[in-house]
């Protein structure tokens, strides 16, 4: 998804740039960089603290992608690119830190 973003910010105007685009290509990036830095860490809560900042990250994203529908700063054919990708990316995001806590559980119950 942050590729997406990444290409289709030359498309917007400065006004939009500078406003929207570079805020949501830093939330967008940050999805996939606290999961990488939450895997490279020791213990499963630590990791699962980096997923959960992961998830909030795809939020903060969801909400600037719906202020550029509703600005009709995102054309109607990429709306469904970026809802396809939505629709895949949270429940599998979600799945990845439930995972994450059942581990927690089972190091608990050692």
């Amino acid at each position: 998804m942050s590729d997406l973003i990444w290409n289709d910010f030359d498309k917007w105007s400065k006004k939009v740039q500078n406003t929207i685009g570079y805020q949501i290509i830093r939330s967008s990036d940050s999805i996939s960089a606290n999961i990488a830095e939450g895997y490279g860490r020791y213990t499963p809560a630590d990791r699962k603290r980096f997923y959960l900042y992961s998830r909030g990250s795809f939020e903060e994203t969801k909400a600037w992608l719906r202020k550029l529908i509703r600005r009709t700063i995102i054309a109607e054919d990429d709306m469904s690119k970026y809802k396809k990708i939505i629709d895949e990316l949270g429940p599998k995001l979600n799945g990845f830190i439930n995972k994450t806590k059942l581990e927690i559980k089972s190091e608990l119950e050692i």
